[in-house]
């Protein structure tokens, strides 16, 4: 599917086990649309992603990580997103930027000035569209465990941790309005994909429209 002439760019965001790399999967499938996640996307991105989910809870300090997640997400978006966007593609990434503030900025430290200041030095967008897939933090950690990826650093963290994360998570469609969507993720996976399915269409198509308006010659 294309979205005009810039193209546009839909993340997932939420807890660990929350469904929502499910939901980004679908979504790609359903629109054409290309699929990339964080922390990864790109070959140098993956080699950092590697050294941020596997592993001992404490083997990075909340000030690292955000390093590290830096700068994946710029080789991400240097390699994969922008090139994108400028062919006026969908893409959808499964986590972004809010994950970051979320993580490191609210539930595993209080440093989200030092989050959005790497943030507007070195990376500049955020997407244009982002659903948060909400769920209960128990079902959620049960799930997220029993999957055995061996990237459960975070899950690693317990039930209080995934708890302070729902809780920013959901925060963000309240510092970004324009931008956040809160999805219930407690309910059949099908029901949820098609909501979004919905929702991200609406969203492209209105993109596209003001996209053309904007290109229309002035005949005044």
């Amino acid at each position: 599917m294309s979205a005009g002439p810039r193209g546009t760019f839909i993340s997932f965001e939420g807890i660990d086990g929350s469904g929502k790399s499910t939901q980004a999967r679908l979504l790609a499938e359903a629109l054409g649309a290309e699929l990339t996640r964080e922390p990864g996307g790109s070959t140098g991105a993956e080699e950092i992603r590697r050294l941020l989910v596997a592993g001992d809870a404490g083997r990075w300090s909340p000030e690292t990580e955000i390093l590290l997640f830096t700068a994946a997400r710029r080789d991400h978006l240097e390699k994969t997103i922008r090139p994108a966007l400028a062919a006026g593609q969908v893409i959808i990434s499964d986590r972004f930027a809010d994950s970051t503030r979320v993580y490191q900025g609210v539930a595993r430290a209080t440093l989200g000035q030092m989050v959005d200041m790497l943030h507007a030095e070195m990376i500049g967008i955020d997407p244009d569209l982002t659903f948060v897939i909400d769920m209960d933090p128990q079902t959620a950690l049960t799930r997220g465990l029993a999957r055995d990826s061996g990237e459960d650093r975070f899950e690693s963290l317990g039930l209080e941790f995934q708890q302070k994360l729902r809780a920013g998570f959901r925060a963000l469609s309240v510092d970004y309005p324009a931008r956040v969507q809160v999805i219930d993720g407690d309910r059949p996976v099908e029901v949820i994909a098609a909501e979004v399915l919905d929702r991200a269409v609406a969203y492209i198509i209105e993109h596209e429209t003001d996209s053309e308006r904007d290109t229309e010659p002035n005949h005044d």
